[in-house]
């Protein structure tokens, strides 16, 4: 897999329910990292609301990631409050 470049929108390909976010929601690639311990490699990104605002900044697996494809569709959803 080539891996996507930075400042690109990418797809989730599974979930992330500590995050809050599922398979094929749509975040920015901002960076890559190594794994700390040589594992698999990380890829920052930014999720942002439907409505442009940056939400949160997390850290999945690269192979969790793929770009976005012409046969890709946009969906919407309510994210869940967390109770505190």
């Amino acid at each position: 897999m080539t891996k996507p470049e930075l400042y690109t929108e990418v797809a989730l390909m599974r979930d992330f329910p500590e995050y809050q976010l599922r398979i094929g929601d749509i975040a920015t690639l901002i960076d890559y990292i190594a794994h700390p311990s040589g594992g698999e490699e990380g890829a920052i990104l930014e999720v942002f609301n439907a409505i442009g605002e940056s939400i949160k900044v997390v850290t999945v697996p690269i192979s969790a990631i793929e770009p976005l494809r012409a046969d890709h569709i946009f969906s919407v959803r309510t994210m869940k409050q967390r109770v505190q």
